[in-house]
């Protein structure tokens, strides 16, 4: 399993919100390149960023910041919020030197789009953020609930070409009460997808039992921001249980 740390951007700063609500946010720091050297630093496989105005706006507001991170790392980096055309994939993939992008809104609204998207670039750096509420799909950095129950969603998917998605129930978000596993072993049993369970880790234990399953990814983010978790302890576990295998 590939555990992803999270930094999560609005005007520039690190923060954290609850259950998606933009009012409800914490800030971490005013240097998010820093906490990105520090996820490297403690063993991270991978960084996954979220450029929360972007979500909202559909725009590249924190572009500025979003290069400062990719110039300090040397690990692989996904970045996900307000990508919504080919303009803005291939500013993030060829100029910005994202590893891989995903996309959410464009990809229920847009599906041509993300053919396009994945004819381009494989489907290895294109990656769909398929956010679930009440079991169906929410749009538009969560504020717009679809008519699309998420099963039905990853079906389409698949027929697209897509093999990765960032799965995360907004109910759990930012809440640390651990993931919703009843969602996730669905998508397991009835979809082909590797998927990165995102939402509501609250411990060691939470990440460990994903691992587990044998499910493909996990983020972490609001969870070692308050210091429930010992990160580079439990990526140390990770990385020796890995090479047991």
């Amino acid at each position: 399993m590939i555990l992803i740390p999270a930094i999560d951007l609005k005007d520039g700063q690190a923060v954290r919100l609850y259950k998606g609500d933009y009012l409800q946010k914490t800030i971490y720091s005013s240097s998010p390149e820093d906490i990105a050297l520090n996820f490297e630093k403690m063993g991270a496989d991978y960084l996954h960023v979220v450029d929360l105005d972007g979500a909202k706006e559909g725009t590249t507001t924190n572009l500025e910041t979003i290069q400062k991170i990719r110039n300090v790392l040397s690990i692989p980096m996904e970045l996900g919020g307000g990508i919504r055309d080919m303009q803005t994939v291939d500013l993030y993939l060829d100029q910005i030197g994202i590893d891989r992008v995903i996309l959410g809104t464009a990809a229920i609204e847009n599906p041509e789009f993300l053919k396009t998207a994945i004819q381009k670039y494989g489907s290895e750096r294109i990656v769909v953020g398929v956010d679930v509420k009440d079991g169906y799909v929410a749009t538009s950095g969560w504020l717009v609930q679809t008519k699309t129950h998420y099963l039905d969603f990853l079906k389409e998917l698949e027929n697209i070409g897509v093999q990765y998605i960032v799965c995360t129930d907004i109910s759990k978000d930012g809440t640390l009460s651990g993931p919703s596993y009843d969602l996730y072993q669905d998508i397991f049993e009835h979809s082909s997808i590797k998927f990165v369970v995102s939402g509501g880790i609250k411990d060691a234990d939470d990440i460990y039992r994903v691992n587990a399953l044998g499910y493909y990814g996990c983020i972490v983010g609001k969870a070692y921001y308050e210091g429930k978790i010992d990160l580079k302890e439990v990526i140390s576990c990770l990385q020796k249980e890995s090479s047991h295998v």
